[in-house]
């Protein structure tokens, strides 16, 4: 058995403990089963975006009747746009391949590796230990059982990225953000769409009305029916048939489609990983339980991004790594805090949180104790030039300390103008921090202004 000071599991964020660990003169082993680079280079939000960026700008096109401009898209060459993805992709794959075999001091195992011990893992017969284990080996798809799902050739999130030839038609079960951004994607290259959504409401993990609008600008290009669980689904000549059952009536309605998407949620990785050897606790879900430095109950095991559950986005993950490596190497009693911690969601509108939603807030400081302020796009210049009529903004404080509590918007570049409120959260989250700057006028940061000046208490 070969003994070292780290190990690392997982490619993805991974690597930066790895390289952190080398450049510290410690003797590193890196295991992995593949692709290189982990989730989101490979399965995730790099081919994903890839994809979403062509679909933006059809819809872009056929909106453009709005301004005036009466544009034709006489073809959508779906091949291409998927081989450009699988290209980028494969060559990023093959970048972290070649960075690993640069280095002189890394051993690299590559394949699915288990526990066999307190701290001791197998990979294709071959033990290793380490005297601090990090486990970053991320999650897979959800596969609903009792549907009849096995056997009948349904995709999932990775596996629709091997497609080369466009769909006629597409089921998607679930309502989550790979279902909202695929959804928006395939119908742009003209599938015929159809969500089947158990929750009520898509997306519902954001602020209520953000999710409202997001369905109803959808419910423009493709199908999405809410409050219908999926109980049945068979192959059928031609394709798939969806049995959907209405959540309070009970009533059930057959769905036709050529392919079957399915991206009903993700689960840890932690069992194929047999931590249970370890002695490392989960939750009731699988994801392994960590406290607030990223600690498991095992001592000298740490575990972060996907695995863990909290929250699946990669730059999520990379902050976890930096403070998980400080932590374990340097002694460093770093928390992590997520109550900065942004996301995004790549559909067409664009949605960006940061923070509490306001029931969160409500919830966590009392009623009375938070302050909400609202703002259109419409309001300010550059989106009234845009005629941009659905999109706003959300802002929400806490109204004794003016401390920014979250913040929530949905329109173009939504991704992009969040970030003066992260870089505001992220510094201490004072709302006269974002006044301390000019804003151009016009452009469409005054948006961001426009959220946090009518701010009215809420109950």
């Amino acid at each position: 058995m070969t003994k070292y000071d780290v190990m690392v599991i997982g490619s993805g964020a991974g690597a930066i403990v790895a390289e952190n660990a080398l450049n510290h003169g410690l003797s590193v082993a890196l295991v992995d089963k593949g692709p290189l680079g982990g989730t989101c280079l490979n399965l995730g939000c790099i081919p994903s975006k890839m994809l979403v960026y062509p679909a933006d700008r059809i819809v872009e096109i056929e909106q453009a009747k709005k301004f005036g401009i009466h544009a034709e898209i006489r073809d959508i060459d779906f091949s291409a746009i998927m081989e450009r993805m699988r290209t980028k992709v494969r060559s990023g794959e093959q970048h972290v391949r070649e960075t690993i075999k640069l280095s002189d001091t890394l051993d690299f195992y590559e394949g699915e590796g288990s526990f066999v011990a307190d701290s001791t893992l197998e990979v294709k017969g071959k033990k290793i230990s380490a005297k601090k284990i990090f486990i970053a080996a991320g999650a897979r798809p959800v596969i609903p059982e009792g549907l009849g799902l096995e056997g009948v050739g349904y995709l999932t999130n990775e596996s629709v990225l091997g497609l080369k030839e466009r769909p006629v038609s597409m089921i998607i079960l679930g309502g989550g953000y790979i279902a909202a951004e695929y959804g928006h994607f395939f119908a742009a290259m003209g599938t015929k769409v159809t969500v089947l959504q158990r929750n009520k409401r898509l997306l519902p993990q954001e602020e209520p009305e953000l999710g409202d609008l997001l369905l109803e600008e959808m419910r423009k290009r493709m199908d999405i029916i809410t409050g219908t669980e999926v109980v049945r689904v068979r192959a059928v000549e031609g394709g798939f048939l969806a049995t959907g059952k209405e959540t309070l009536s009970g009533k059930t309605t057959e769905f036709p489609a050529q392919i079957i998407l399915v991206v009903a949620g993700r689960r840890s990785n932690a069992d194929l990983l047999r931590v249970d050897k370890t002695g490392v606790e989960t939750d009731g879900r699988g994801f392994i339980k960590v406290d607030a430095y990223l600690r498991t109950n095992k001592e000298n095991i740490w575990a972060f991004g996907d695995i863990i559950g909290k929250e699946m986005f990669r730059h999520v993950a990379n902050r976890e790594a930096s403070a998980v490596f400080n932590n374990a190497v340097h002694g460093s009693k770093q928390k992590m805090d997520y109550s900065a911690s942004p996301h995004a969601v790549f559909t067409y509108p664009e949605i960006a949180s940061v923070g509490l939603r306001e029931e969160e807030a409500v919830a966590q400081y009392g009623p009375g104790s938070v302050l909400v302020g609202r703002a259109d796009y419409s309001d300010v210049a550059m989106g009234d030039a845009m005629l941009e009529g659905a999109g706003f903004a959300k802002s929400i404080v806490n109204r004794k300390t003016g401390n920014i509590l979250g913040f929530h918007i949905i329109g173009p570049y939504a991704s992009i103008l969040v970030q003066e409120v992260i870089n505001a959260m992220a510094s201490g989250g004072d709302i006269r921090m974002l006044a301390l700057g000019m804003h151009i006028h016009p452009a469409l940061p005054e948006v961001i202004q426009a959220a946090f000046s009518n701010l009215r208490e809420v109950s």
